[in-house]
């Protein structure tokens, strides 16, 4: 629906079960390494969301043919690829507006010896540089040229090489684009300093279903022989650990019981544990998480008896997505923390609408805000609001949920494109939640 806005009337508790949807972040690498092979590439448990949506539409740009199962379960096949088309106005306007399509570089790149895009978008979140994957082309053999007029990557090569890469920043989109420019380069790659989030080791071990050969799968040093060809493979998609994450925030800021079904636990790593040092108090159940209703939760300090500090790191290390779900729920939480978000500058700043709404929030620079917890002795009261960002987006949805009164959330293609059929799901859990036009 253009222009739609969410109608929140908050503080009501929730109960019930939700699923998370399948990895919005995996799905974008495993839906550009379906370009690998001319050969059937089946994907289940994709999330049915915008930013995915969008990038199959481009794959079909690209002359991929695309059958669909079910809104979750696609089957792709690249043998008719079609590079003359990211030459077009149309398609590098397309590419544009999600930055998932940088990711196409790589497998193009590995089969195909040239490539261009334009420079990717997505969230405004500050600097999103992609210097990692170009000079980590460069390193492979490849040579690269930006367009400043048309703002447009073109990248070419006679044949990709294997070489020693150190990276010089752990990051997960230019690993998972140098592991498939690489897969089918001459020799052997190693790839040191490479991100190993759950999502790349799912990527590089499908990868190997196809017939490629990479070592070191859940390690920042990752070996890579190249192969001359890659075949079919099936892939189901891991469930959203961001989701899984805030629905223990969403179950904790409203005092609500619920139960976040088929989580795979394992792969969560420290998140966990990071709302666990709000005070946020949950069992597992087989592998399901139950979140039971908690009038209040304590944040630790640390052993010294220091302020808690939670920073977002390179895996294992907290995935910064969660660092604005965290802040929030911090608002509620009994005690201060300071929350330090790293990588990107201009993340932290939708804290002035929760400053609007009632909370104790000091932002001490675009990295770093402290928040001093209310305890619920003051709820925070329902704005009118707009979402600068997916993260942020539901994160302020999670605060208007919580709220005393009325809150209108506007520019919410924002969490639509990282939520599927968010209101229809918090609905299910008691939320009082419409999606109206505006």
């Amino acid at each position: 629906m253009a222009n739609a806005v969410f109608e929140i009337t908050g503080g009501v508790k929730l109960k019930g079960e939700i699923t998370p949807q399948g990895a919005k972040n995996e799905a974008l690498q495993i839906l550009c390494a379906v370009l690998l092979t001319p050969e059937e590439v089946r994907i289940s448990n994709l999330p049915n969301i915008r930013d995915i949506n969008y990038l199959i539409s481009l794959l079909e740009d690209l002359k991929v043919k695309v059958t669909k199962h079910s809104p979750h379960d696609y089957t792709f096949k690249a043998d008719e690829v079609d590079l003359e088309v990211t030459n077009s106005k149309k398609f590098r306007e397309k590419a544009g507006k999600i930055r998932g399509s940088v990711m196409t570089l790589g497998p193009l790149l590995a089969r195909f010896n040239r490539t261009s895009i334009p420079r990717p978008g997505g969230d405004k979140i500050g600097r999103r540089r992609i210097d990692t994957h170009l000079l980590g082309f460069e390193s492979l053999g490849a040579k690269f040229e930006f367009d400043a007029v048309e703002k447009v990557f073109m990248i070419d090569s006679s044949a990709l090489k294997g070489t020693y890469i150190l990276m010089d920043e752990a990051s997960v989109t230019g690993t998972a684009n140098l592991v498939m420019a690489a897969v089918m380069a001459e020799g052997t790659t190693t790839l040191y300093n490479a991100a190993c989030e759950p999502y790349l080791q799912q990527l590089c071990k499908m990868l190997n279903r196809m017939g490629a050969k990479i070592t070191g799968i859940g390690s920042n040093l990752l070996n890579i022989e190249g192969v001359k060809e890659l075949g079919g493979t099936e892939h189901t998609c891991l469930p959203d650990m961001i989701e899984i994450g805030s629905f223990i925030g969403l179950a904790a800021i409203t005092g609500s019981e619920i139960t976040i079904k088929n989580v795979a636990y394992k792969e969560l790593g420290i998140i966990p544990k990071a709302f666990q040092r709000l005070g946020v108090k949950f069992t597992l159940k087989g592998d399901d998480i139950y979140i039971p209703a908690q009038e209040s939760y304590e944040i630790e300090r640390f052993i010294d008896g220091s302020i808690m500090n939670i920073a977002d790191a390179p895996w294992p290390g907290l995935t910064p997505d969660l660092l604005s779900i965290i802040l929030v729920v911090a608002t509620q939480a009994k005690g201060s923390v300071l929350i330090h978000q790293k990588m990107f500058e201009s993340r932290l700043f939708f804290v002035d609408k929760l400053i609007d709404m009632g909370a104790q929030i000091i932002l001490c620079d675009p990295h770093r805000a402290v928040v001093i917890g209310m305890n619920r002795e003051n709820d925070l009261r329902g704005i009118r609001m707009s979402s600068p960002d997916i993260r942020a987006g539901i994160a302020l949805l999670m605060a208007a949920l919580s709220a005393k009164g009325k809150s209108v959330i506007s520019n919410i293609d924002q969490i639509d494109r990282g939520y599927q059929d968010i209101e229809a799901r918090l609905k299910a859990l008691g939320a009082d939640i419409k999606r109206v036009e505006s």
